[in-house]
């Protein structure tokens, strides 16, 4: 379809136009929060504008790619849409990258310009970019362009389901792949958000922790100013001052990952009875299951009527959640499809379970994902018939809620039975001496795999292996129970907050080896 054939009054959505339409509304209005920064909504046109025009002059053209390595920042979000008012796409890299693993993202996103925080210096080998034409370091060369570009601007004709922006999954089981997302997905989705959790509105006032490098982080950050709220911009996460920016009584919502509770709840009790007491509308979790005791804590802290946990991927977008109502009435629940949302758990013939019965999750919604960059068969892998998986295993119960009940991949076939690590994970999460665990599958001889739980200790309680083997014979099958239990001091997380089950089969893998 080309842009000759669309019905006259059609308009795309482009990650800018729910941007530029809250500055046509109240150009003077608070748009970005940065510390003592402020921006109105027509300073952040005009920058996206300038963005734009210095993009052209420096020879990017449409469908080329850029990269930026940066913390959260104002300037994350301009950039962003102004690469995509050009008809260009975003690389967004993790700054916590090795030059290495940072120089191979960026040649397979074949970035043609690189922004570069002065924070993350260390992370750049110029010598191994090999399609970077230029680097631009945001402290020095980005305001001195900015300061040479014009700020008139009149965005081209760019269609809805162009790639704007490449995040790159975590490469937890081998190398990343450029997620290709879409302005129509995401756009679209800001519209579910807003029906979903009610903290997406002019009246809102949204507080950004996640890092904007990972997909959710940048969509929930661009929501608020998509629909026209204020976005308050954190550089990184500091537990102690996210709490007190709630409870100073500004902030209407805010998107969270597990560890953030973690390091909140973790503070000292006097902290956080000072810090008690908010005026939030809503709270999004999303990235890693919450446990059930961890999501009453949350209750108990921020109120009643508040805790939305999502599922979803980059690839799919937001797929279910689970309502402040049902919180405490579903347990190990992510919760019903959102908006516009199809879902599909089928066995390995391809054939729908039933109700109660284990299934691979697929869905289909405006949300999806273009496919990953320059990677045709992985690309093919994830769709079926329009639908995507990510390889998550699910039960659907009766009422049509949802029960992720681990990855595919880390299924544990022992003794021919098919064993999913997190319902183990589950049940030890609520032995008062855990604090977290991850329970994972290693070779046996006689068994084909046998199942190892990795534990931290609750603050102040110690671990006792004799204690959480007879807690399992309670409760699990014999089947289910692990053999051996591992005290951790902490388990191996990436950016994002997922547990990498990958290092701590290594550190397994060392142990064993020490013992030989």
């Amino acid at each position: 379809m080309n842009a000759g054939s669309l019905p006259q009054g059609f308009r795309h959505l482009t990650l800018s136009s729910g941007l530029r339409a809250a500055a046509g509304r109240d150009p003077a209005k608070t748009a970005l929060i940065l510390g003592e920064a402020r921006r109105t909504y027509g300073q952040v046109v005009a920058n996206v504008n300038r963005t734009a025009n210095m993009l052209l002059g420096l020879g990017l053209a449409a469908g080329e790619h850029a990269a930026i390595v940066s913390p959260n920042s104002m300037e994350y979000l301009e950039i962003a849409a102004g690469v995509s008012d050009i008809g260009a796409a975003l690389a967004t890299l993790n700054p916590k990258l090795t030059p290495g693993e940072l120089a191979d993202i960026c040649n397979d996103a074949q970035a043609r310009l690189l922004f570069v925080h002065r924070e993350c210096e260390a992370s750049i080998d110029p010598a191994r970019l090999e399609t970077v034409r230029r680097i631009i370091w945001l402290d020095s060369d980005y305001p001195a362009l900015m300061a040479q570009a014009s700020d008139a601007f009149s965005p081209p004709a760019i269609d809805e389901w162009a790639t704007f922006a490449i995040p790159y999954t975590s490469g937890t089981t081998g190398k990343p792949k450029g997620v290709m997302l879409p302005h129509r997905s995401r756009t679209l989705g800001f519209l579910a958000y807003a029906s979903e959790y009610g903290i997406y509105s002019p009246d809102d006032h949204f507080l950004a922790i996640s890092p904007m490098c990972h997909g959710a982080g940048l969509a929930y950050a661009f929501a608020s100013i998509f629909m026209g709220g204020t976005t308050e911009i954190m550089t990184r996460f500091e537990p102690e001052a996210v709490l007190e920016a709630i409870h100073a009584g500004a902030v209407t919502g805010v998107f969270t990952v597990p560890t953030h509770y973690h390091a909140m709840f973790g503070l000292e009790p006097a902290t956080l009875e000072r810090l008690r007491g908010n005026r939030l509308r809503g709270i999004v979790a999303n990235a890693a299951p919450l446990s059930q005791p961890m999501k009453e804590q949350i209750v108990d802290y921020f109120g009643a009527g508040l805790l939305n946990e999502t599922y979803g991927s980059t690839e799919a977008g937001v797929v279910t959640n689970l309502r402040p109502a049902d919180q405490l009435r579903k347990t190990r629940c992510v919760g019903q499809p959102i908006m516009g949302t199809l879902l599909r758990l089928l066995d390995d013939e391809g054939r729908e379970v039933a109700p109660g019965e284990v299934g691979e999750l697929h869905s289909t919604s405006p949300y999806l994902f273009n496919g990953y960059w320059n990677k045709p068969d992985q690309t093919a892998e994830a769709f079926r018939d329009g639908f995507v998986s990510v390889g998550d295993m699910a039960v659907r119960d009766e009422e049509g809620f949802v029960y992720i009940v681990d990855r595919k991949k880390d299924m544990v076939i022992t003794g021919g039975m098919n064993v999913y690590p997190r319902e183990i994970e589950t049940l030890l999460d609520q032995h008062a001496a855990v604090d977290e665990c991850a329970v994972i599958g290693v070779e046996d001889p006689r068994w084909g795999e046998q199942l190892v739980a990795y534990v931290v200790a609750a603050p102040g309680a110690s671990v006792s292996t004799e204690a959480l083997a007879a807690y399992c014979v309670e409760h699990l099958a014999p089947y289910k129970r692990p053999k051996a239990f591992r005290p951790i001091d902490a388990l191996p997380r990436n950016a994002n907050g997922k547990v990498l089950k990958t290092a701590l089969r290594d550190l397994h893998a060392r142990d064993i080896e020490e013992v030989r």
